[in-house]
């Protein structure tokens, strides 16, 4: 078994539909439907360009992306959100922790941030990644997403790097 990181090409945004449509796993994002997907892909993969994407491959394969949504603006350039998914068929892998790890080391030494946070629906079993990687939750939004009439929160949750 090999897994390594690199950055995330531009051509690559068909992956990450692909991942996001996997079976429910867009039940842990925001968008609703593929025009909104494909919003969020095209926003997502934008950041490539800056080298703020790393895509996990597995033997060779590409099974998962995280991102740091860099600030444009200076007096919040410090701290930066960040996303990450991980193909279904590669979870319990190690790839999720590979990513995170590999993009705070990113966050630290490209870009100098001082903190990363990220946004997890209570429920998502990622946030147990989180944790074990130093993330602590700073905040709560218990009606973040109204889904089929079902409220979801959200946890904040924070790196001080």
């Amino acid at each position: 078994m090999t897994l390594k990181t690199r950055f995330t090409e531009e051509t690559e945004g068909h992956l990450l539909k692909k991942w996001l449509l996997q079976g429910d796993t867009i039940r842990w994002f925001p968008m609703f439907d593929e025009r909104e997907i494909d919003d969020a892909v095209r926003i997502w993969i934008g950041y490539s360009k800056y080298h703020a994407s790393l895509t996990a491959e597995y033997d060779g394969v590409a099974c998962g992306m995280a991102n740091l949504n860099l600030q444009p603006y200076q007096k919040m350039a410090h701290q930066c959100l960040l996303s990450i998914i991980v193909d279904e068929n590669y979870r319990g892998k190690g790839v999720g922790t590979q990513l995170l790890k590999d993009l705070i080391q990113l966050a630290k030494e490209k870009f100098h941030l001082e903190i990363l946070h990220l946004e997890v629906y209570q429920g998502n079993p990622a946030i147990n990644l989180y944790r074990r990687l130093g993330f602590v939750e700073f905040g709560a939004q218990t009606h973040f997403i109204k889904d089929k009439g079902e409220y979801i929160g959200k946890v904040f949750m924070q790196k001080q790097l």
